[in-house]
């Protein structure tokens, strides 16, 4: 069966009468053959794949022939490489296979007698693929190539970015190089597209907690933030605001080291230290461009704490985020950071902590005795069932399956504001908004814990030993 778009119909037709075996004719709408050829082109590229390693490894392999212009030429799809340099090819399918496994982060580094590829996904990295020194030092070379980076360079630290279509779809890399001991080491963060950014109801959290950020997020003016550590998603949290806030009447400007969602309804402008464009210097840029919503990708210094507070304080409504473990010590963060708490109390609206949990595979997880021992030291239930991952097919033999969003959503009440009057100790708040309803991460953890969808191991890495 050979499928045909209507305007090929023609060529195709003639090209058919040149074959030695009959085919069925199905014509397609240009919709239906684009995902029916991306779909034949994955397949083709997937059978590649298999043999990629075995061609990288070969003895034969012409470093003259592996013209660096030819790799990953940012105006072409990689999956329609038809005929291409083993390097191009191995290249080609790290970044395919990266994006097929939702992978956010690609890790090449350089060890003593070899090389490896390293994937993150779902916050754990894990080996992907062993390279010899040839292989590698090749491999980094086209990545420079590809991101506008020096080659020749290999002694101080590289930035860049770059591109890549894959499927019919174009996805932003930035790619970060590092000299180490034995050689460079390349991460590269695969970027999302604004058309991946998740509805409030698809950020993973019960319906309760979206219905309180539906409220917080109904404000014109006060200063919402997000916190949590490297990878719990707060990013994506924070786009996903400001898509629920955005509107044709709206003016939303946001500031971003790096851009990490590209969305066509606001404006977004990308940190550069090297030409002195800091968070600080572009929020007082931002305040007269007229905006009617901020959103910062960190507040870092009290110089930006301190515009942020006062846009919030001036008529805007102001997205942002801290490095802290817990709402409470948010506000204690702003204290240290020289914030008056007169000044955090009246344009504070709300403080959003969270996290990310590996789920439990459904299909193969399995009793985990050897918790028993723990039962007590972490105040869980005595004959309570705690599970492990095991590891199948259908996980990837990884255990897990998806990430859970748990988050402790701190709201400025007249109470906490008579609280800033007297303390900003985080244990004081933390105790305070206990009292008020406020459930912490470490409670969280304990009821996916004892509710089987986590193991006991990836509840500790979260934080099920902090105080709560």
């Amino acid at each position: 069966m050979i499928a045909l778009s209507e305007h090929k119909l023609i060529d195709s037709t003639n090209y058919l009468n040149k074959l030695n075996f009959k085919a069925e004719v199905v014509i397609l709408n240009d919709v239906s053959y684009e995902r029916l050829h991306n779909k034949y082109l994955e397949v083709k590229t997937d059978k590649e794949i298999a043999s990629m390693r075995d061609e990288t490894h070969e003895d034969d392999i012409d470093e003259d022939e592996l013209s660096l212009d030819e790799f990953l030429r940012t105006s072409s799809d990689i999956l329609t490489s038809e005929e291409s340099a083993p390097i191009i090819k191995f290249v080609n399918a790290l970044f395919y296979q990266a994006v097929k496994k939702n992978v956010s982060d690609i890790h090449i580094e350089t060890n003593e007698a070899k090389g490896e590829v390293r994937f993150r996904s779902d916050g754990i990295l894990y080996k992907n693929a062993d390279m010899d020194r040839r292989v590698i030092d090749l491999v980094i070379s086209r990545i420079k190539v590809v991101s506008n980076l020096d080659i020749s360079e290999k002694r101080i630290p590289q930035d860049g970015r770059t591109q890549v279509r894959i499927a019919g779809e174009n996805i932003d890399v930035r790619v970060s190089i590092l000299p180490t001991f034995y050689g460079e080491r390349v991460v590269m963060r695969i970027l999302m597209q604004g058309e991946h950014i998740p509805a409030l109801v698809d950020l993973g959290f019960d319906r309760s907690m979206v219905t309180r950020f539906e409220k917080v997020l109904q404000s014109s003016h006060g200063i919402i933030l997000v916190t949590g550590p490297t990878g719990s998603g707060k990013t994506t949290t924070l786009h996903s605001f400001l898509q629920y806030v955005a509107t044709p009447e709206q003016n939303i400007i946001t500031v971003e080291d790096p851009v990490e969602y590209k969305a066509s309804n606001i404006n977004q402008i990308q940190v550069n230290d090297k030409v002195g464009l800091t968070f600080a210097a572009a929020l007082r840029s931002i305040l007269r461009q007229d905006p009617d919503t901020i959103m910062i990708g960190e507040i870092r210094d009290e110089e930006t704490a301190q515009i942020a507070v006062r846009a919030a304080l001036t008529g805007h409504l102001v997205f942002s985020t801290l490095h802290t473990n817990s709402a409470a010590a948010t506000l204690t963060r702003l204290s240290d950071m020289g914030i008056e708490p007169f000044l955090i109390s009246s344009s504070l609206l709300g403080v959003l902590a969270q996290r990310l949990v590996r789920k439990l595979c459904s299909a193969c997880k399995q009793e985990d005795e050897t918790a028993e021992s723990y039962v007590k030291e972490y105040e869980l239930p005595v004959g309570t069932a705690i599970y492990k991952p095991l590891g199948c097919a259908k996980c990837g033999y990884s255990g897990f399956s998806g990430r859970e969003a748990l988050g402790e959503l701190l709201i400025m009440d007249d109470g906490l504001r008579e609280l800033l009057k007297t303390t900003t100790n985080e244990i004081d708040i933390r105790n305070y908004s206990i009292k008020a309803g406020l459930r912490t991460i470490p409670m969280q953890l304990r009821d996916v814990l004892l509710a089987g969808e986590t193991s006991l191991d990836e509840a500790i890495r979260i934080g099920l030993h902090e105080a709560s």
